[in-house]
């Protein structure tokens, strides 16, 4: 067994490793703020939204590909942001990412992505003609 190994030097190179690529300690307590993580991995890619996307093949299956959103969302992100091209990479679908993929179709008739606005003003409320079956009561007037 090697010196290093016994003092768990390969650890705080390690550290000092993942310190160096989130922009010092500056930019690694800005992403603990942010996404309670901080994680050294290379840049695999980054949709139009300005998500960007990251692998590491040293972590466990599962927990190798993350995605770290937009500063436009602060903390205000969710799994709805990430569009459906880069789902498919996200949760290994396929090993390709989007824009690696020759095979990947594109129709006019296909949408843009938009994320899931429940539980915010946006979000979708639909009109009813039926009248409701109980209305609310209005105290009567005083004179």
């Amino acid at each position: 067994m090697s010196l290093g190994k016994v003092f768990a030097l390969d650890k705080v190179a390690n550290l000092f490793n993942i310190i160096r690529q989130n922009g010092g300690l500056r930019g690694v307590l800005y992403k603990l703020y942010r996404q309670d993580d901080i994680k050294d991995g290379v840049l695999v890619g980054e949709d139009k939204y300005g998500n960007k996307y990251f692998e590491n093949p040293r972590f466990f299956y599962g927990r190798n590909r993350w995605v770290e959103y937009a500063d436009r969302y602060h903390l205000n992100y969710d799994a709805s942001q990430i569009p459906a091209e880069w789902y498919g990479w996200m949760h290994y679908k396929t090993d390709l990412p989007p824009h690696q993929d020759p095979s990947r179709p594109k129709y006019k008739w296909m949408l843009d992505h938009t994320e899931n606005l429940s539980g915010t003003t946006g979000q979708y409320t639909p009109y009813s003609t039926t009248r409701p079956k109980i209305e609310a009561w209005v105290p009567p007037k005083s004179a």
